[in-house]
């Protein structure tokens, strides 16, 4: 998507700050806050927002802010983040590529595939799961999965506030989260394993050297995570009642972190902002 211990050292106190607050029995409870937050991510319409990321790729940490807005029937999807790179793809339109502006020399428009190698490159998500899908994913968990252990861990853990606003604290501690061997018995694209897995497609490419597009063959062992991490924060906006603050660790430390601000819900959004013309785009 600057000295990153800070970062590190912050995203510790906040956990240690979390995991001090109790929660109090008159409020809501786990399942409460998970039927809603869910209820409230799939209800979506159309979203924009700011987002600050913090992604571990190769030992270090790559920071960026983006400003995205999207709509979800049909889905369609601009970014822009603080280096001038903008990205936008639209069901039914360029093949199902993205169209992407680099800000970089040859200073030209690319069609680039927003699931394949270039916009994957050291990125722990595809743009097509901007927003809050990911994060439903991580807490619902996918019908392949065959153990759902790490989504039953999630606990509300009482609250905190966020830029100001009342958020309730969705937590979960999964002490036994490792790397698991897996052998395939057929070809496999890396997102069907990470599916069955809940982990994630990034830590596969990266453990097992694997390209994000290029199908694993039958008989290949890989190292795999057995869930998407050892503890997870999620601070839940209490009148939006969506993620405000996502924050992952695992078995190296801080592995993502992603803080949303000017969240807008269902909000129209006029098509021609998702036209590759619109006034003030580079595309």
């Amino acid at each position: 998507m600057t000295s990153f211990f800070r970062l590190i050292a912050g995203a510790a106190v906040l956990f240690s700050a979390l995991s001090a607050t109790p929660a109090p029995p008159d409020k809501i409870t786990t399942e409460q806050l998970l039927t809603r937050l869910t209820a409230s991510i799939s209800s979506l319409k159309t979203l924009r927002c700011s987002v600050r990321a913090q992604e571990r790729s190769a030992g270090k940490y790559q920071q960026a802010r983006t400003a995205m807005k999207m709509t979800y029937n049909p889905l369609r999807v601009y970014l822009r983040n603080d280096k001038g790179i903008e990205v936008l793809w639209v069901t039914g339109q360029n093949d199902g590529d993205a169209w992407v502006y680099p800000n970089s020399f040859p200073y030209v428009t690319l069609s680039l595939d927003p699931n394949g190698a270039i916009m994957r490159r050291n990125q722990h998500h595809s743009a097509l799961d901007a927003g809050f899908g990911t994060i439903a994913d991580i807490i619902k968990g996918s019908t392949q999965r065959q153990d759902h252990t790490f989504e039953r861990t999630f606990r509300y853990a009482g609250d905190t506030t966020i830029t100001g606003r009342p958020c309730h604290i969705l937590r979960s501690d999964f002490p036994q989260f490792r790397y698991v061997t897996y052998k395939t018995t057929k070809a496999e694209t890396v997102a069907s394993i990470a599916d069955r897995f809940g982990c994630g497609e990034f830590r596969i490419v990266e453990r097992n050297d694997l390209s994000i597009d290029v199908p694993v063959p039958a008989g290949k062992t890989l190292q795999v995570p057995n869930g998407y991490g050892r503890r997870t924060i999620v601070c839940v906006d209490q009148k939006l009642l969506l993620p405000l603050v996502v924050q992952v660790h695992d078995d190296k430390g801080l592995f993502e972190k992603f803080e949303f601000s000017d969240v807008v819900p269902n909000q129209p959004i006029a098509a021609a902002e998702f036209a590759k013309g619109y006034k003030g785009y580079k595309l």
